[in-house]
């Protein structure tokens, strides 16, 4: 059977494997215990502030929510507003590049649908004509 033989790279020693593993655990274990504690004190800060702002908040409760509202509403209103123009300056700058032939991605397809488009109208106004001449000529014969 092939033995089994781990990485290890030219600098190091056979022996020190082990060591960075350590090293490597160690760090995590810092890391993740740093982190822990540090998420405990947000959610203990967080249940203080709470407790301390839910009387304010039930007794500025009839101002408040009417304000909240209102600014709600007013920043979605200038954030739809401002999608709305950012649209509309980037559908006149693809017109614009199109209109000079700088071929905007896209125009191969707005170009397909415009012969397919003119093709199905021209085929339209044909069996519209035969149709009118049959209806004409069907109406003098009899």
């Amino acid at each position: 059977m092939a033995e089994h033989q781990t990485y290890q790279p030219s600098h190091q020693q056979p022996g020190t494997q082990p060591r960075y593993q350590v090293v490597k655990a160690a760090t995590a274990a810092t890391a993740g215990g740093s982190m822990l504690i540090l998420s405990g004190l947000i959610v203990a800060g967080t249940v203080i502030a709470l407790t301390i702002a839910t009387p304010l908040l039930v007794i500025f409760s009839p101002v408040l929510v009417p304000a909240v509202i209102t600014v709600s509403l007013l920043i979605m209103g200038f954030l739809a507003s401002g999608g709305f123009g950012v649209a509309g300056i980037t559908v006149f700058s693809w017109v614009y590049r199109y209109v000079t032939g700088k071929h905007p991605p896209g125009a191969d397809q707005l170009d397909q649908a415009r012969h397919k488009l003119a093709s199905k109208a021209r085929e339209m106004k044909d069996r519209a004509e035969q149709f009118g001449q049959q209806h004409t000529t069907g109406s003098q014969t009899s």
